[in-house]
């Protein structure tokens, strides 16, 4: 039977603790509004703008960080002609627009990927600021979302995720979750700690565990450690309630996915695909509000067992 006084802490719409059920639930949801349509539109564009130039940034790291080069230095330069790109030729969407993609010295293609994830980001910053307004979660938030960007990108490329992402998201999840106790809906810094240590674990010991068991079934590698190492992290920021919805939900997106590829030929049978990109996303659904339906997911199965107990 399952009995909702187990249930976790998660959210609701309130903006303080309440108790629903004996559980009781924290708010995830902003308290903040804007003064006037005027300051919503000037902050939203703003928060846009300010995605697309960290996701140009992303693009720099999704290009140099699986070959180990500086994401410093050189400037960003063309990748066919190495021609160092001006300041004008380098604003996020207007500049690949205008050059029509290509480059203006070599007129060699760009590819639409570097202005696809510019425009991810700018969507993605401009969604969680419109979710969490002027909170302390928003900016976590939007690092979180920049370093799965980089991850699904570069998975999907070279099938790895970096240890800048993976192993300085674990360490930079727990430190942010003892400085911030608020991403775990909880007061105290080492309540926060502990959110993110279980989450932590519970993130890397499950997926680490699917991975030992396929590899027992399949006989070969079934889950790579970059997934193991990213839902860790994942879990260090979000929690081990996320871990669940996580796990869940990219798992059913990438058993989608497998399945379409290999129906319309892009991969057989057997055949290895990225799972970090599904990580990403079921976590990008709990950050957007994801944990609302998980709350009401959790009430149905309370309310299933009641009616057959």
């Amino acid at each position: 039977m399952f009995n909702i006084d187990l249930l976790p802490p998660v959210f609701s719409l309130s903006g303080q603790f309440i108790a629903v059920n004996q559980a009781t639930i924290w708010n995830f949801m902003p308290t903040w509004q804007p003064i006037n349509l005027s300051s919503q539109i000037f902050y939203s564009i703003f928060v846009f703008i300010w995605g697309l130039c960290v996701g140009s940034f992303a693009n720099v790291c999704i290009y140099r960080l699986p070959m180990a080069r500086s994401i410093v230095l050189p400037r960003s330069h063309c990748p066919h002609c190495n021609h160092l790109i001006a300041w004008f030729d380098n604003i996020p969407l207007f500049s690949f627009i205008l050059l029509g993609g290509k480059c203006r010295s070599c007129k060699e293609t760009i590819s639409k990927r570097y202005f696809l994830v510019e425009l991810l980001t700018g969507v993605f910053f401009l969604i969680i600021f419109q979710h969490y307004g002027f909170d302390v979660r928003t900016a976590v938030y939007w690092m979180v979302v920049t370093g799965l960007i980089i991850g699904t990108f570069v998975d999907f490329d070279y099938m790895i995720i970096p240890d800048h992402i993976t192993i300085g998201g674990i360490f930079t999840g727990l430190a942010f979750s003892f400085l911030f106790p608020s991403l775990h809906g909880v007061a105290s810094h080492f309540a926060g700690f502990k959110s993110a240590f279980i989450g932590m674990l519970a993130g890397g010991m499950i997926l680490w565990l699917v991975g030992e068991f396929g590899r027992l079934v399949f006989k070969k590698e079934a889950m790579g450690m970059g997934d193991v190492k990213l839902l860790a992290a994942l879990g260090a920021f979000l929690g081990w309630q996320a871990v669940v919805f996580i796990i869940m939900i990219s798992s059913l997106a990438g058993a989608i996915a497998g399945i379409t590829m290999v129906l319309t030929g892009n991969k057989s049978m057997g055949s290895k695909i990225p799972f970090g990109p599904y990580l990403a996303l079921a976590a990008l659904v709990w950050i957007m509000g994801g944990y609302e339906y998980w709350l009401n997911y959790l009430q149905w199965l309370n309310s299933l067992s009641f009616i057959a107990g």
